[in-house]
């Protein structure tokens, strides 16, 4: 096992993301610091855990992109949600022994394993830091009806507006953006098997986003000319998302 991680508190993925939903003290934060991690990189599109799987640990987002999927016994995809820094995206498993998703890297990335074992004992000594933790189920909770909603309900564009809105909102939250801009490495693929649309379709539907002056894409990065029209034509409301503090711009 790792020793625990040299990084400045106001640095930490992890604690910029609690941070973002639950106050913590001091003596909290060097709990989340004092924690033994195990580092690895992942290569991108490769499976991190897998529905079915019985683990002894859960990993945080260091850096990177990862996606929460499901699959239809046709094998056909569909991504439930994004993962940024600062997630924790098998958190269940510490109670819910058996996986009912699978989280694969979207991108390179850096995840820190902890085992359970840890997280009982941090949690044991620190009971406001399992409610944090509860808190972020809670929060998942919610950004899952909301793109149940979204997929359901909302037309292809739509659906698009909000996706763009959330992405930026959580980012910024961890301190990953510039102004209304960030890098966004997520292909028309993941895309189209996350709002539930082609392919094909998802290039349309940027393609008039674009026109409609609603986004500006270079390569990875995204840049949102008019935040608040992107808004209304996703019918955003960040409520959902319950954040009590955003870190400023990186």
């Amino acid at each position: 096992m790792a020793a625990p991680q040299t990084i400045h508190p106001d640095h930490h993925p992890l604690i910029r993301k609690l941070e973002s939903i639950f106050r913590l003290t001091d003596e909290e934060r060097q709990a989340l610091l004092n924690l033994p991690m195990q580092v690895n990189v992942i290569k991108e599109d490769q499976d991190i855990v897998r529905e079915g799987d019985r683990p002894s640990r859960s990993f945080a987002i260091l850096n990177g992109l990862t996606c929460t999927y499901k699959m239809t016994g046709d094998g056909r995809r569909q991504i439930v949600k994004f993962c940024i820094p600062g997630d924790i995206p098998d958190i269940q498993s510490l109670h819910l022994k058996v996986l009912d998703i699978s989280i694969a890297t979207l991108t390179q990335c850096s995840v820190g394993f902890i085992t359970h074992e840890a997280l009982w004992d941090l949690c044991m000594r620190y009971p406001r830091l399992a409610a944090a933790f509860w808190r972020e189920t809670l929060v998942e909770g919610a950004i899952f009806r909301e793109w149940v909603l979204n997929v359901g309900r909302r037309e292809a564009y739509n659906r698009m507006a909000h996706l763009m809105c959330e992405m930026l909102v959580r980012m910024r939250a961890v301190a990953l953006v510039e102004g209304h801009a960030c890098n966004l490495p997520i292909t028309q693929i993941e895309i189209a098997d996350a709002l539930g649309i082609s392919p094909v379709h998802v290039n349309r539907v940027l393609q008039q986003m674009r026109g409609d002056g609603l986004i500006e894409l270079k390569g990875d990065w995204l840049n949102i000319p008019d935040w608040e029209k992107l808004k209304e034509a996703g019918d955003f409301d960040p409520l959902y998302l319950h954040l009590v503090q955003e870190w400023p711009a990186a």
